[in-house]
């Protein structure tokens, strides 16, 4: 919501609070077949991008969310060679994968065109990987690609919208069946989580048992991005190998050197909980 100056979220989900971010300019404001869409440049956190009324991603912060979401996954696995992106049209994600040398193809499937063309506009930093000869985007639906795709993926990163309306298909088992098929032996899926630790531990707690509902090896990773929902969002990673080690980077791994977020150290505190949320999760 645009008023007086300020954009202000709010949701359901998290009823008595809300986040705001003063406006310097409004860029662009829209309406795709699938969604509202708002672009605004922020006082503080420069260009924002906004869908549906819920801010996907700031120039300030945006890094944190990529680098933990792709870079977890990547660095968990020994060789990954073959990256599929589901979701991600604001291209933070594919910039990240880029950076692993060792990976030969990166595929993106992303319903709505409208996102990667104002992301290349308006967030030249985050859709600059769009061109690089590893890439081929798909404009389609990722449930269609992922029935027609299986058993091909070394690492599948799901960078979706959070669980409301048509979205919630993506959190629920039927979909993460369609991941695991997708993946190759060894394969490793991260797909954000959305709810966090503050808030709804209940809705946690369920995505993580119908994640383990279908992968013998699923953990529950976190990061901190202040313009996310209570500072804090939350990542599933999940591997088709029960012996699969998620909670450290594999061995002899190199991390990319242009990283801001990501390290040996954060990889591996990302997966510790604070003892509430770890004893309400885990009963």
């Amino acid at each position: 919501m645009l008023e007086n100056g300020w954009f202000r979220e709010e949701n359901e989900s998290w009823n008595g609070q809300s986040l705001s971010l003063q406006v310097d300019k409004v860029l662009y404001v829209g309406k795709t077949m699938f969604q509202d869409v708002l672009v605004f440049r922020s006082t503080n956190y420069g260009n924002v991008l906004v869908l549906d009324g819920v801010i996907q991603a700031t120039e300030r912060d945006e890094f944190a969310y990529q680098e933990m979401i792709c870079h977890l996954p990547l660095m968990s696995h020994p060789n990954p060679k073959r990256v599929l992106v589901v979701g991600g049209g604001d291209g933070g994600c594919l910039r990240e994968v880029v950076k692993h040398a060792g990976v030969e193809t990166i595929e993106m499937v992303e319903i709505d065109q409208t996102v990667v063309d104002l992301a290349k506009r308006f967030l030249p930093n985050m859709a600059c990987a769009f061109d690089n000869p590893r890439v081929t985007l798909h404009i389609a639906d990722g449930f269609e690609f992922l029935a027609n795709n299986q058993s091909k993926y070394d690492v599948i990163i799901s960078d979706t919208s959070d669980p409301e309306g048509p979205a919630e298909k993506l959190f629920e088992e039927s979909y993460f069946q369609l991941l695991s098929d997708a993946l190759a032996p060894g394969g490793i899926v991260a797909m954000q989580a959305s709810e966090n630790v503050w808030l709804k531990l209940d809705i946690l707690k369920s995505l993580q048992e119908r994640c383990k509902n279908v992968f013998p090896t699923v953990n529950y990773a976190t990061v901190c991005v202040p313009t996310y929902t209570s500072g804090q969002l939350g990542m599933m990673i999940c591997a088709k190998d029960p012996q699969t080690n998620l909670q450290a980077p594999a061995a002899k791994k190199h991390i990319p050197e242009d990283v801001r977020y990501y390290n040996e150290g954060i990889h591996r505190a990302s997966f510790v909980l604070p003892t509430f949320a770890k004893k309400y999760i885990n009963n």
